[in-house]
């Protein structure tokens, strides 16, 4: 099996049969095959220099690629030299048009600053991004973007890499070749299979360049054909090799020696019962692995960023899915099993769904974009656990060099000082934001040098953000909150401290008719998602909330944020006043201070540095007191009901225990001991009398409207009680009025003093 002795047997087979109509394009390369040397010493195999396999090819129609690719690899030289070079960075992707489609039709037309600076070394350099912005800054699409990008960038990868190839499921044969150093070609040459033709050899590569060119612009329908048809002819190949030479002879009219000079095919990984035994075949569909992981501190931010990935790829054909808790373990087992690119989670349920072993989550290498968003708050000691857990096995055992990470957060840069005591004590060092953002890098794990993007201003609130303040006594708080959501209507969000306090308020402004809608984490989740679409769509309404709504909910035109306890962190405060003044809008926070939040009060206003004095909210006297008339009967009626239940539930749970023992129940037991009837009917008349009078104080107005007509009466005036004024003015204007006032004022008297 010489040189000269392969180039004789393909004349033959040029000159009297016909040449093979099928091929294999070389994609990988030959590598050669351990063999045991002493099968070289037989006589038949002496001409042997080596066995070499090819796992990497691609069968191909020869005629039909030479075809293809002589009419368009002139057209795609032609292309070539007219793209720009932006344009040959953007159009490798094949996503960015859907893309761009996608965000016209959301209204987007230019990046917000986060953006700008975030997009271009995330997508470019493919950065690790550690991003600090305003609130309401855009900060969600920062990191969604880029995470887009990469899935459609390896998209197109893989279609350019398996485009005319067999179905992935169905490859189970691999070819190895017998050839000389003298026909040794380069790794993308492409071979003919079942002939020894020597043209057809030689021009293997150039068939194999022309393809390449016009492969780019191949459409899916060809492509899905080609495969088709390759896996067809390719199984009858296959077939006829197997066959002995006899059966060769009659179907190509070759001699012995020219089949023997064929490439040799080898049967490999196929479905044998000893070969494959306890394994079983994941189909094609389900082979997509996570490329985007997005976690969040709560379940409502979770859905909202899921909501935004969504609307940016909704001409991608991307598929995400939400890992929550509260709610069913097997309705998500469902939609993981349908392998989306971007998981949007929570660490909690997340860590237990890895924790079974999910087929989707058990391999986390090929993870392109890891987010991390509100990051301060997720890596703070003792909050989340199972993060610490997750980021450990993402740094260790399921570490890629080729991932991508994003960290975001409002208050990201904000560094609370040590106090002295502590630095005298334990020797302590003075935190800034460089050693703070090291500390958060080895945490979350990222050890290249990321790029780091802080937008924050010194006072870390938005500019467009009016904050003002009431001092008043704990028990006054209830008027003040009644007063201001009575004067100035709008969507308003009360934050608090305490699930407790949240309820309380609840059943209380129940009870004077404010109809508002409660949000805390005792709640089941389909009704807190419920509360917050009802709080979207009304134009009036209140959120009563604790602080599982201060951090990244969007809700569009919340136009008050009332701070009904004093937050305890100045990144709290700061969290919870960015829910209205987003976008560029304006918006008002109020703060009401007792006598138990002024230490609070003063940490925060310090830690943001604040140079002059909040104003204080403008607040007409007159109506004080019909209001803490109506808000003091709503607090008795409040207070009925609520022991009334606790009792009704305590008892009853004691009265059925009791029955099923088959035991007498002491009076003791019980809360507020067996009552009569008669009592209890006496209560009930009661409530229904204080009700009953509560809803006439309702039904009288507390704010005048001004009235300019005149009324004939006997007096010559029309009798009515003084009233303030109702305010036509919002409460941004009136907040804006006052201090146009007190600089009026503080004027006046510098000129009277120098007068004086």
């Amino acid at each position: 099996m010489k040189a000269k002795k392969l180039q004789h047997k393909g004349k033959e087979v040029r000159n009297g049969t016909k040449p093979s109509k099928r091929g294999i394009l070389v994609k990988g390369s030959w590598k050669a095959v351990e063999l045991d040397p002493t099968l070289f010493s037989e006589e038949d195999m002496g001409g042997l220099v080596c066995f070499e396999e090819l796992t990497d090819y691609r069968l191909v129609n020869s005629a039909k690629a030479v075809a293809k690719a002589g009419t368009k690899g002139e057209k795609g030289k032609k292309k070539g030299k007219k793209r720009k070079a932006s344009e040959v960075v953007e159009g490798e992707t094949g996503g960015e048009e859907a893309g761009e489609g996608a965000l016209a039709a959301l209204g987007f037309s230019a990046p917000t600053p986060i953006q700008a600076l975030a997009l271009p070394p995330a997508i470019r350099d493919r950065m690790d991004i550690l991003g600090a912005a305003e609130t309401g800054s855009g900060k969600t699409l920062s990191f969604g973007i880029p995470m887009i990008h990469a899935i459609l960038e390896r998209r197109q990868a893989q279609e350019r890499k398996s485009e005319g190839m067999p179905d992935q499921a169905n490859l189970g044969t691999q070819v190895k070749s017998l050839y000389l150093p003298e026909e040794q070609q380069s790794d993308e040459e492409l071979c003919m299979i079942g002939t020894d033709e020597e043209e057809g050899v030689q021009t293997g590569k150039t068939d194999k360049e022309e393809a390449e060119q016009g492969a780019d612009e191949e459409d899916a329908e060809e492509v899905n054909e080609d495969e088709e048809q390759d896996t067809q002819e390719g199984d009858t190949v296959e077939d006829e090799d197997t066959q002995e030479g006899g059966n060769e002879e009659d179907e190509e009219d070759d001699d012995d020696d020219s089949q023997k000079l064929g490439c040799v095919k080898v049967i490999e990984d196929m479905e044998f019962d000893f070969d494959t035994a306890g394994k079983t075949e994941v189909p094609a569909n389900q082979k997509q692995p996570l490329l985007g992981l997005i976690l969040t501190p709560t379940r409502e931010l979770a859905v909202q960023v899921k909501h935004h990935i969504d609307a940016v790829a909704q001409f991608t054909g991307i598929k995400t899915a939400i890992v929550v808790g509260g709610m069913a373990p097997q309705k998500q087992n469902r939609v993981l099993n349908r392998r989306p690119e971007i998981v949007i989670a929570t660490p909690g349920r997340l860590w237990e769904m890895i924790k079974e072993r999910h087929p989707h989550l058990l391999n986390l290498k090929q993870l392109r974009c890891l987010v991390i968003d509100e990051a301060d708050r997720m890596v703070e000691k003792g909050h989340f656990a199972e993060l610490e857990n997750l980021l450990e096995m993402l740094n260790e055992s399921q570490f890629s060099p080729e991932r991508q990470t994003f960290v975001f957060s409002a208050t990201l840069t904000m560094v609370h000082p040590t106090p002295a005591r502590v630095l005298q004590k334990k020797k302590g060092k003075k935190l800034d934001q460089r050693s703070k953002l090291e500390i958060l890098m080895e945490k979350v794990g990222i050890k290249a040098k990321p790029k780091v993007i802080d937008l924050t201003r010194k006072e870390a609130t938005v500019e467009t953000l009016t904050e003002t303040r009431i001092h008043c006594d704990k028990d006054e708080k209830d008027f003040y909150l009644y007063y201001f959501l009575l004067q100035y209507p709008g969507r308003t969000m009360v934050f608090a401290n305490s699930i407790d306090c949240i309820k309380r308020l609840n059943s209380l402004l129940t009870i004077l008719d404010c109809t508002p809608l409660p949000l805390h984490a005792n709640m089941h989740q389909k009704q807190r998602l419920k509360n917050l679409e009802r709080f979207a769509e009304r134009e009036s309404c209140v959120l009563l909330t604790t602080d599982v709504a201060a951090r990244g909910l969007d809700i569009p035109n919340v136009q008050h944020v009332i701070h009904y306890q004093v937050p305890r962190t100045s990144e709290t405060y700061v969290h919870r006043s960015g829910r209205t003044a987003r976008a560029t809008k304006e918006g008002l926070s109020l703060l009401l201070i007792g006598p138990d939040d002024m230490m609070n009060f003063k940490k925060i206003y310090r830690m943001l540095g604040k140079d002059e004095d909040l104003p204080m909210f403008p607040i007409q006297t007159k109506c004080m007191a019909m209001i803490k008339e109506r808000v003091n009967l709503a607090r008795k009626i409040e207070k009925i009901e609520y022991h009334n239940s606790r009792e009704k539930h305590h008892n009853s749970w004691f009265k059925q225990a009791a029955e099923a023992l088959e035991v007498d129940l002491d009076d003791d037991v019980l809360l507020g001991g067996r009552k009569d009837e008669e009592d209890e009917r006496q209560q009930q008349r009661m409530v229904k009398g204080m009700k009953k009078h509560l809803k006439h104080l309702l039904s009288q107005p507390i704010f005048k409207n001004v009235m300019k007509t005149k009324y004939p009466t006997q007096m010559g005036k029309l009798s009515l009680p003084e009233l303030p004024l109702a305010s036509v003015r919002t409460a941004l204007d009136c907040v804006a009025s006052q201090k146009h006032k007190q600089k009026k004022k503080k004027k006046q008297q510098q000129q009277q003093q120098q007068k004086q």
